[in-house]
């Protein structure tokens, strides 16, 4: 049983993309004791289960009294993100509203907008996307890329990027409606994942 004991907690930190040292922590141990742990000189306590668990998002195996399947992470939906030229201004007051099965590979501050407008095609009305990458202020590695952005203004839109010949400005584009000229961003987040709601 040691052995699925290790093979648990080292297949959960490899696809959670979470530490040994941030798993010792959880514990309330030293990085040195979770080493241990997943070298096989020492054993997971009860106790510890559920901790383990928690920290990795994933149910213990069945041998350790869990179903062995992993735990759907969550994101929370913290508002709404225009997709039209004329855009509704969202940034203030919103959420969180909910919590949303996150995406695969989900960071722990990934997050979700849900669309409102037909910019990007009526069918993307109401989907969710998702963004954890947050750059305050944008930068050009983001050009061409959709992205969520909070605009000066205080509208929080998604748009493809494109650089304005005006410094420090932007243009924003959709599928299907004119662009938007110069405009400023206070920040931009590559989209991750856009699925309907």
């Amino acid at each position: 049983m040691e052995h699925v004991t290790v093979d648990w907690i080292r297949a959960g930190l490899k696809h959670t993309g979470k530490t040994r040292s941030g798993l010792a922590k959880a514990l309330g141990r030293s990085p040195s004791a979770v080493t241990d742990l997943l070298n096989g000189h020492r054993r997971l306590r009860a106790d510890e289960i559920p901790i383990v668990a928690e920290y990795l998002g994933i149910d213990p195996p069945r041998p350790l009294g869990g179903g062995g399947k992993p735990i759907q992470p969550k994101a929370p939906l913290v508002g709404y993100v225009g997709a039209g030229a004329v855009a509704h201004f969202y940034a203030e007051g919103q959420g969180p509203f909910d919590d949303v099965d996150a995406p695969i590979g989900a960071k722990p501050n990934t997050v979700a907008v849900q669309i409102r407008g037909h910019s990007l095609g009526a069918l993307f009305d109401n989907w969710l996307v998702f963004y954890d990458d947050v750059r305050d202020p944008p930068d050009e590695s983001l050009i061409g890329r959709m992205c969520v952005c909070g605009l000066t203004d205080g509208r929080v839109l998604i748009k493809a990027l494109k650089k304005s010949p005006q410094t420090g400005l932007w243009n924003l584009l959709s599928n299907t409606e004119p662009p938007i000229y110069d405009v400023g961003l206070d920040w931009a987040a590559p989209v991750r994942e856009m699925r309907p709601k």
